[in-house]
């Protein structure tokens, strides 16, 4: 709604309302706490990344005996297919061993839609 020299007015109830702008809730956020969380972040990536490289897998332990790896099909079946059919497994035994009765809509069950009409005659 624009007044007579033009100006834009809020609606009605909300006094001092500006238009909103599109990502105006940036600004609010102090820029250094933003720096200082992403340093933090970048520099404990960094040393995850650091501390657990994979040249350190190639000095054996004692007593180290890892055996034969896996193959394409044993690793998809051992960490994809085993967990899906086990997460189906337990939901198809919960959803047949569930037993209990609030899943009927009681509260429509028992109105009678057609009405009883005595038979003149």
């Amino acid at each position: 709604m624009t007044g007579a020299a033009g100006d834009v007015r809020a609606s009605y109830g909300t006094p001092d309302a500006r238009a909103r702008t599109r990502f105006a809730n940036l600004g609010t956020v102090d820029k250094k706490n933003a720096l200082r969380a992403g340093a933090l972040a970048a520099g404990t990536t960094l040393m995850m990344l650091l501390m657990s490289s994979p040249a350190l897998a190639l000095t054996r332990d004692d007593g180290d005996d890892p055996g034969q790896g896996l193959s394409v099909i044993e690793t998809l079946g051992l960490y994809v297919v085993a967990p899906i059919g086990l997460f189906v497994v337990i939901a198809a035994l919960v959803w047949v061993l569930d037993r209990s009765k609030d899943r009927g809509d009681t509260t429509s069950s028992n109105i009678t839609v057609k009405g009883k009409a005595a038979k003149a005659g």
